[in-house]
């Protein structure tokens, strides 16, 4: 690996993880150093992105609930009858 200087294959044995999950890490752990705008997301982005998406979607949510009741009240007091 990169500090140890001990193949992935021991470090993950030593830690009881797969190989495959350790890598994983290591690779994620390296986008993290890295500062390339058009490289891969940074553990910090993605979570940023993830959140982002969520408070998208609970304000669209909310528009779309404005919308229902706008019209809903635009019709009601439209009536001639009420």
């Amino acid at each position: 690996m990169n500090q140890s200087g001990k193949p992935v294959s021991q470090v993950a044995k030593e830690m009881g993880l797969t190989e495959s999950a350790l890598r994983k890490w290591v690779k994620q752990a390296q986008f993290d150093q890295q500062s390339d705008p058009k490289g891969p997301l940074t553990s910090s982005e993605r979570q940023e992105l993830n959140e982002l998406r969520r408070d998208l979607k609970r304000v669209q949510m909310e528009r779309d609930f404005l919308k229902k009741a706008a019209t809903f009240f635009a019709r009601d007091s439209s009536d001639p009858m009420s």
